[in-house]
This record gives C-alpha cells, structure tokens and sequence, in this order.
C-alpha cells in the first residue's frame, strides 16, 4: 500500500517468475526424496542425525537378548510392508538341496546329493522363521559341547550314534562329547595320534579339508590347536549332521564328492582328512583322489581312517570280505604313488600319505593318464571333475611359512605375480585400506571385539568377480569358498552371526535381482545377527528401504575418511521371531481388526 493509500499494480512478470521459482523448487524437492539423483547430501543428514543420537538412540542394538524363552515380534517402525513369512515347516529350508527336487536326480557319483537350485519361477520369496523357542547361541567355545535343542530338535543322531559318543541329548541342550566313528574316545586323542606324524604344533598344518565330516568334532577339536577346518557331508533332513556342526560354530558347508569339482582354488589345504566319509576313494579310475590332489599344496597331507586301512586286523569287524579290501587298498595305493604321494605311517586304522615337495622325485604319469588343462586353474565353479593330474606350480605356490606367520607375510600367489592385477605394493595398501575399515567397523560396533560373534560370512563374491583371490586366501591360513550370489549358499538357515559384504550389490547390478540376495543373507543370518553393507549411496538406500521392510533395523554411516566419499556403509540388526511368536502377532492384529 503506497503513501496515497492506493494499492500499487503487481508487475506480471515478477509473478510469472516467483510462480516459476516455488515450481522449481518444488520438483528439486521431490526429485531429491524420489530416491535418484540424492548425492551425497542425504547421507550426510542421515549420518549427522546418527552421530548426534548415538548408535543406541538410533534403535540399532548389536546386544543379544533371546538367550532363553520367546519374545514377541515386532515390525512397528519398518520402512514398508515385509515379506511374508515362509511357512513354520521350512525353518530348515535349503533352497538348492531340496530333499524333493534332489530325487529328481541320478544317484551314480552322488549326483543327486549336489547343488540343484530352483528356477526364477520356483523361488521361494519369503522371510525363513527360526522355530519356535529358538534362543542364541552358546558363546565359543562353550557352543563347540553344548548346542540349543530348540535351535535344531533332532534326536536321530542321539540313538543311531549313541555307542560312537557323536552326541547326547540332555534335556535343553545336546551335549557333543567329542566322539567319531573312528573315535569313539574323542577327538582330542585321535588329534594326538595324528600328530605323531602331522605337524600341527609348529604351524605348518593350519588349513584343512575334513570330507563327511560328520557333526565335524575333528574340526571343533582342532580350533584349539590353531588350526582351521573346513568341514563338509550332504545334506541329512534326519540327522542334521552340518546343521549341528554350524550350530556348534565350526565352519562347515552342504556338500558332497560327487560329479562336480570343489568349490576351492588349487593348492588350498595343508592337510585333507577323511574319517569314515564314505566316498569311494578307489573307484572312477582315482577320480576323487585326484580332486583332493588338486586342492592339497605340495607337502600337504592326506589322511584316511577306516575302511580299508589295516583291513587283515579289522575285516571281520567291518564284515566284508577280506578280498575285496585288500583289493580297494592296493588301487589306493596305486593311485597315491601315481599322484606323487609319500606313504608316511599306517598305525591301527588309519593312513597317512604327504605329497611330495619334488616333482622330480615323482614316478613318471601312466600313459593313460593325462594332466588336467592348466589354462584356468581357479575357474571350478559348476565344473565337472576331471580323471586327471593337476600340475604342480612351484613358482605359483612356493613356500608358505608356518602359521601365523603366513598371515602377515606376502602370499606366494602375489609376490610371484600370479593374481594379475595385484603387486606386492597394491597388496600391502589393501591389508592397511581394510584396517581403516575394520577400525571404523569397531567404532559402530564395539560387540565386534567380544565372543558376540563367531560363524562370519564374508560376502567377497569371487565367482563374479574379475579378479580371484581367495587363493591368496588359503596361502594367509584364512578359509573361504568360491560362491555366486545370484544363487542360495549351501548352508542352513541362521548359520552366521555376522554377514559382511563389500560392494557386493553393485558387482550384481546386472546378474540378478538385489531382493534376492537380501532374502539369503535374511535367510543365513540368526535372529538378532548383525549385517555390515559398503556400497555406493544410490545402491544401499534402494538396500536400505528393503531391508527394513524385512524386519531388519537400519542406520546409515558416512565412509570414514570423507563424507564426500560417495561409499558409504550400512548396518543392520536382524530383529527376533519365531514362526510361532510370528503367527501369534498375526492373529493378535486380525483380532484386532475385527473388533
């Protein structure tokens, strides 16, 4: 209003342009909250928001509660509407070892008894409940003797095993003795016999390959030596066999000798171990024995207890006919001499051979042997095995120093230049990137340097992924298993307390749907387990808003050397319910409606 009183004429322009600035402004606003285009600036926010509350006001507790009883589920605060529950009866569902779908298969070589995964049309898109009255883990290594009878309520072992001392059953809990069909007195005392000839106290044996590994006692026993197993047999729905081992906290997987190779590098293990595993090492022209071969580095050893060792003393026991053992232990011995074994002890039932070191002390190949492709030796994945003699590569493996020493020191594989890609100074500046990160990790998580955590999976994707190193893996003394995401992992649901991956999103962009593997890591990981994402921003909001929509809580950090960084990482708590606890809420809320 101007001095004279009268109002003054609005330009129409400027309207036109304050008009064509709140629209501006206006669309900018809901592009930014659309999900595309964010930048890093809402990381920021969401960090700042974290940082100021604290991890604990944010809701993300790394705490575990369920140690006994039932707790009620909750999904008040999720980001969406979740995934349905799976039905109560496949608490135990192993995607690809389904008992079904593998009787559909042929049973020669244990086909049958391997990875068959379902179809896209045939995947099951649900949230595996844990079974009612399931509680955490006993911490290690109290869990390696003592397992939750709620968190796998199968009692077969208990009487098929009982005069074996596999396992007992007392009322809450089962109770693992330590025993073994080749060990009925416990393992610690077979590990005694082994070591008067396998040198597991100077750290030369750090890695080993246990096949049929049974409830896995060898690999729980030898944890205390500083040694580590990893430990496989086939899925069992009556006697839970891995189940049992995973519950334990022993690294083990469903898998099976059969058609296809190990999911391993060559040159992978210190010492391969079979107790009683029934695989039929003198059969298909020495096949499985080449395949342990191949993932057994040069002076390696391979053990074998039972049938048809020292078979003139133990025949009648085993009641076979004594022809016929002596028969598969000749070809075994063939077999061992053709592979450049050294025959090092026969003692009660049990053999130990060691490859050879020096290819030049080695017997010269039959002629109707031939030596398996060298062109890509780590490429196994889904590869049948093969009736040939893997190559030795000196100047690939070369000398590992004994454990754990061979942890910090530079592997083989990468001072000799065999990981393309890598040098010994990209190397060192990985070890020290992924110090920063774990340090950062310990900030957010300070559980992370207790016993709250002990199966760990740790999502490297070295199937799709350009470059393999988990040979350099195995040459540090760590374990690992070559695996493609875009498919189930061949383990049981609630196996690991903690699933890491990095940039694992982005490297399967293209390859399959990023639902599905949100639905296995939901599926391995325990109530109340702990996931850590890094990826790009855009990649792990799109993650984030799912994941909360699968019962996980969720809180978002900056990379820790820069807010500018456009990596980020993502924590989440996988929240507590049971199939019960979960239709008893569903029930609650159509009352609820009703009314």
């Amino acid at each position: 209003k101007g001095n004279s009183g009268e109002y003054k004429a609005r330009s129409p322009l400027g309207m036109v342009i304050a008009v064509l600035l709140c629209c501006f402004f206006y669309v900018l606003g809901a592009w930014q909250r659309s999900g595309y285009g964010k930048g890093d600036r809402i990381a920021v926010a969401v960090t700042r928001q974290t940082a100021c509350s604290g991890a604990s006001a944010a809701g993300l507790s790394f705490e575990t509660h369920h140690t006994g009883g039932l707790a009620n589920a909750t999904t008040s605060g999720l980001g969406g509407e979740p995934p349905p529950p799976c039905a109560a009866a496949l608490a135990d569902h192993t995607p690809c070892h389904d008992q079904d779908r593998a009787m559909k298969f042929p049973r020669k070589n244990m086909v049958y008894r391997e990875r068959h995964c379902p179809s896209d049309g045939e995947r099951l898109r649900c949230l595996v409940p844990a079974p009612p009255g399931y509680v955490t883990p006993f911490p290690w290594p109290k869990s390696r003797d003592y397992v939750p009878y709620a968190n796998a309520p199968y009692k077969s072992l208990t009487v098929e095993k009982a005069v074996q001392n596999w396992v007992q059953y007392e009322g809450a809990v089962f109770r693992f003795p330590g025993g073994g069909t080749q060990f009925p007195h416990g393992a610690d005392k077979y590990i005694d016999q082994l070591a008067s000839v396998v040198p597991f106290a100077d750290g030369s044996v750090r890695t080993v390959l246990d096949t049929g590994c049974g409830v896995a006692s060898l690999g729980a026993y030898l944890d205390s030596r500083g040694v580590m197993a990893m430990s496989f047999a086939p899925r069992d729905s009556h006697e839970a066999q891995v189940q049992f081992a995973l519950e334990r906290g022993v690294p083990a997987f469903i898998g099976v000798l059969g058609s296809v190779k190990l999911p391993f590098p060559p040159r992978s293990f210190d010492m391969a171990h079979c107790s009683r595993c029934l695989i039929p090492w003198s059969g298909n022209g020495g096949m499985y024995m080449m395949e342990v071969d191949r993932v057994l580095r040069p002076g390696g050893y391979w053990v074998l207890s039972g049938p048809p060792i020292n078979w003139k003393a133990n025949h009648r026991k085993w009641e076979r006919a004594e022809e016929d053992l002596a028969g598969e232990q000749k070809r075994i011995e063939e077999y061992a001499q053709m592979l450049c074994w050294e025959k090092v002890t026969e003692m009660d039932e049990i053999g130990v051979w060691r490859k050879r070191t020096d290819t030049a002390a080695c017997p010269a190949m039959p002629p109707a042997v031939r030596a398996c492709d060298p062109a890509n030796p780590d490429d196994v994945w889904y590869k049948n095995m093969e009736t040939c003699i893997t190559p030795s590569s000196t100047a690939a493996g070369g000398e590992l120093q004994p454990f754990p020493e061979r942890l910090k020191a530079i592997p083989p594989r990468i001072s000799s230049g065999a990981v393309q890609g890598f040098t010994v100074e990209s190397y060192e500046e990985e070890k020290r990137r992924w110090e920063r990160h774990v340090k950062a990790y310990t900030k957010v998580n300070y559980k992370l340097d207790t016993k709250r955590y002990r199966n760990i999976m740790d999502m490297n994707a070295g199937v799709a992924a350009e470059l393999s190193t988990l040979g350099v893996i195995y040459e540090r003394g760590l374990i690992g298993i070559y695996h493609d995401w875009c498919e189930a992992f061949s383990t049981y649901p609630r196996t690991y307390d903690l699933i890491h991956a990095n940039g694992v999103f982005s490297l399967y962009r293209d390859k399959c749907k990023m639902e599905d593997i949100l639905l296995e890591m939901d599926r391995i990981l325990r109530p109340e387990g702990t996931v850590i994402l890094r990826d790009d921003i855009d990649i792990l909001l799109r993650v984030d808003k799912v994941a909360m929509g699968m019962r996980w809580k969720t809180m978002m950090v900056n990379h820790e050397d820069s807010p500018h960084i456009r990596e980020k990482v993502l924590y989440a708590v996988k929240r507590y319910w049971t199939a019960d606890s979960d239709k008893s809420s569903q029930e609650k809320k159509a009352t609820s409606s009703e009314v």
